[in-house]
């Protein structure tokens, strides 16, 4: 649940949206990777950027944080004139000015963002070594099919992209849709330099179930906008999924499942009510409490990780309320901006930092997740479900929310509930020191093994493999 955990470290280099970078005189000098250390209050963090000269003579690159596990986030802006050079990246506020050496093996200028200037001193690198170690994920030939397909969400009017992994034996084939965590996310769940999607896809199909997923509404190859949707259109999407597998040949419609995290597995009940044709449900860090309620203990669980002290979680907490409590208030957007603005500002919080704060503050996606509770869709859930949670995730703590998931299935008279809690887990189900997200990215697992047998072993059952 990358946005509603809000997980951006330091000057908050991690974020979405990737805008395409703007026309630039044809030079040549800051071309090739970067390096430098960005020094921030309390810690520092390796910046690199990816210059290149395009086919068409125009300068473009994009910028990696490896302690944050950001990786290609694309520079709106790439400018070059004479030794000068300035590079930008507009959806985090952020702007890199500097001055070439003259042997033009470095850089010496100054990062700006959220109100804040910071010195940075670039040099060339060779950036191939920073890349993140990911052992798990597979690579080709694979002992199965995988084939790029779209399909129709009629309901909302959009086209939807993705991956359908499909056994070697013979078919028909019972079959999960994967639904994605919070966040535009593509069809991997590429975050922090992981692909968890991929991994786990790659798993289920060895094991004889063909995988389908896909990229979010306005991701990747699928159309549709993204800022405007909300849980309810990201189900819409995943009904349109489950249609899309049982036209499938290679597919049996009546052994169709849903596989859903953090947010996906708050997807996954509404969907499976909706259809009619899912045969199980998987809940990877579901929650059982309302998003106001979530993101609430969430922070208080994040910021304990992360060190501080009781003093400064409790403040922090008691700003974060005001400001859902605003936000929930049902006023008019320019109301609670100007209410939020006012907030923040009495906290020295302002500029940049301060708008990105009220643009989520009143997205249509923050409106109804604070307000949504997912318990009664849980008590709805007639077919078998999974429910695993990491014993260190602290996005969607375990204690809180899959004890509550639990007794909301028993409370509706599911008979065939499973459910763990996985020691050392977190919320990637990564093998983990803190479960704070500032971990993710350094971590080189993708996804503990011992989830990943969990979760195998119990489709294959209910599927009919064992």
């Amino acid at each position: 649940m990358a946005r509603a955990a809000g997980v951006i470290a330091a000057l908050g280099l991690v974020g979405p949206g990737f805008a395409r970078g703007q026309d630039t005189p044809q030079r040549t000098g800051s071309t090739g990777d970067w390096l430098g250390t960005l020094s921030v209050p309390g810690t520092e963090l390796r910046i690199v950027f990816h210059i290149e000269l395009t086919e068409a003579g125009t300068l473009a690159g994009t910028l990696d944080s490896p302690d944050q596990g950001a990786y290609g986030l694309r520079l709106s802006t790439v400018e070059e004139d004479s030794d000068s050079v300035v590079f930008a990246i507009a959806s985090l506020g952020g702007r890199y000015t500097g001055r070439l050496s003259e042997d033009g093996d470095a850089i010496a200028g100054e990062w700006t963002q959220g109100g804040g200037t910071f010195p940075l001193q670039l040099r060339r690198t060779d950036a191939g070594s920073l890349a993140p170690v990911r052992p798990q994920e597979p690579r080709p030939p694979f002992p199965y099919e995988a084939i790029d397909v779209g399909f129709e969400n009629p309901e909302a009017g959009i086209r939807l992209a993705g991956t359908l992994t499909i056994p070697e034996r013979d078919g028909p084939h019972p079959a999960v849709v994967l639904i994605t965590g919070s966040g535009p996310q593509d069809r991997d769940e590429a975050v922090f330099g992981h692909r968890p999607f991929l991994v786990l896809a790659d798993r289920l199909t060895r094991r004889g179930i063909a995988v389908l997923r896909y990229d979010d509404r306005g991701v990747g190859e699928s159309t549709g906008d993204f800022g405007t949707a909300t849980t309810q259109d990201f189900s819409s999407d995943a009904l349109a999924a489950v249609s899309f597998l049982r036209s499938r040949p290679e597919v049996d419609p009546t052994r169709i499942g849903l596989l859903g995290h953090s947010e996906g597995a708050i997807v996954a009940p509404i969907v499976a009510h909706r259809s009619g044709d899912v045969a199980f449900v998987v809940l990877l860090a579901g929650t059982g409490v309302n998003g106001r309620d979530l993101l609430i203990m969430q922070a208080k669980a994040i910021n304990r990780a992360s060190g501080l002290d009781e003093t400064a979680v409790e403040r922090r907490s008691e700003l974060q309320i005001r400001l859902l409590d605003v936000a929930a208030s049902a006023g008019s957007d320019s109301a609670v901006s100007e209410q939020a603005r006012a907030i923040l500002a009495a906290e020295g919080v302002t500029g940049q930092a301060a708008e990105g704060q009220v643009r989520a503050l009143v997205s249509p996606w923050m409106k109804y997740f604070l307000i949504y509770d997912p318990l009664p869709a849980l008590r709805e859930l007639d077919v078998p479900v999974l429910a695993l949670s990491g014993e260190k995730d602290t996005q969607v703590p375990p204690v809180e929310n899959l004890g509550a998931v639990e007794q909301a299935l028993r409370e509706g008279g599911n008979a065939d509930v499973t459910t763990e809690v996985m020691p050392g887990l977190n919320h990637l189900f990564q093998t983990a020191e803190t479960g704070s997200p500032a971990e993710y990215g350094s971590i080189e697992q993708t996804m503990s093994p011992a989830a990943l047998d969990v979760i195998a072993d119990w489709i294959a059952s209910r599927a009919g493999l064992e």
